[in-house]
């Protein structure tokens, strides 16, 4: 298993932001590979990508965030300020903090919107970028489906009734699960509460704006997807995704002529990215990285 440290960051608001850094070989002699900057999904956290960091960190640096309100970071004082835009500032204040001259991004939906808004604001720094089941347009039934349960509150007495209720729940986006597989999906998404029960581990308050009929995003997805301009990407889509559709990824593809895409089968809203068929794409994204094309 790999090994990482604890690390911390303020945002410009003043919150106690926190990311995981698994830190990879040391350079011997030549050019250091620059880091992955893992973003998880809406309600998720540094846990998301354990497995993506453990496989890859033999080899490259990865730094795996916790947006404001997700996990150790700080909850934010202000439900407003969980949008886009300051997570995009708070991602900025990171590479700024870490002093990172260039870095490849993974963002898994959420994660994915704030690589195509990186991608803009540091386009000279971005060395290369995965966007994971999330594009420019989003379809309906993804987007009414994650409003349907982001910040409802749940608890459960075990971890074993929290796995089960997420089979039951979700059962649709990855059919082929044991209860075992749900049972790590809960431990990722969950956390023991003070009251002993296993509850989320997020801010209820995230789905204040979320619900707001303005718009989910806030800004012109097309406009950012073309930050990716002249950079390796990959877009990984899940089979059964209902939040991405073949024909924005053909889209997307269309627009960025350096954009390789993979289909993960018989997965939802989102992929792992632990499957073949994602670890594959991912490595060959990776080494285009390393060549420099």
């Amino acid at each position: 298993m790999a090994s990482w440290s604890d690390g911390y960051w303020w945002s410009n608001d003043g919150l106690r932001l926190h990311y995981r850094d698994y830190p990879g070989p040391k350079a011997k002699g030549k050019k250091a590979r620059p880091p992955i900057l893992c973003i998880p999904g809406l309600t998720r956290n540094a846990r998301d990508f354990e497995a993506v960091a453990e496989r890859l960190s033999p080899a490259w640096r990865v730094i795996c965030v916790e947006l404001r309100g997700r996990g150790e970071s700080a909850y934010a004082k202000d439900a407003m300020s969980y949008m886009p835009i300051t997570y995009l500032q708070d991602l900025e204040a990171l590479i700024r903090d870490l002093k990172l001259a260039q870095f490849v991004v993974f963002g898994t939906s959420l994660g994915g919107l704030l690589t195509m808004l990186l991608s803009v604001s540091n386009h000279e720094r971005m060395a290369g970028a995965l966007i994971n089941d999330v594009g420019p347009e989003l379809e309906e039934p993804g987007i009414a489906r994650i409003r349907s349960y982001v910040g409802r509150a749940q608890s459960w007495p075990t971890w074993l009734h929290a796995a089960r209720w997420f089979a039951e729940a979700h059962r649709e986006v990855y059919p082929a699960w044991a209860l075992d597989d749900w049972l790590v999906y809960a431990k990722r998404l969950c956390k023991v509460g003070p009251s002993g029960r296993i509850a989320f581990d997020y801010d209820l308050r995230i789905a204040e704006p979320f619900k707001l009929p303005a718009g989910v995003t806030g800004f012109d997805g097309w406009m950012a997807l073309r930050g990716l301009a002249n950079i390796p990407s990959l877009i990984v889509r899940g089979e059964r995704s209902d939040l991405l559709s073949m024909d924005t990824v053909a889209k997307m593809r269309a627009e960025l002529p350096l954009m390789e895409s993979v289909t993960v089968p018989d997965v939802g809203h989102t992929p792992l990215l632990t499957e073949p068929e994602a670890e594959a794409a991912i490595d060959h994204l990776l080494a285009r990285v390393a060549e420099g094309r």
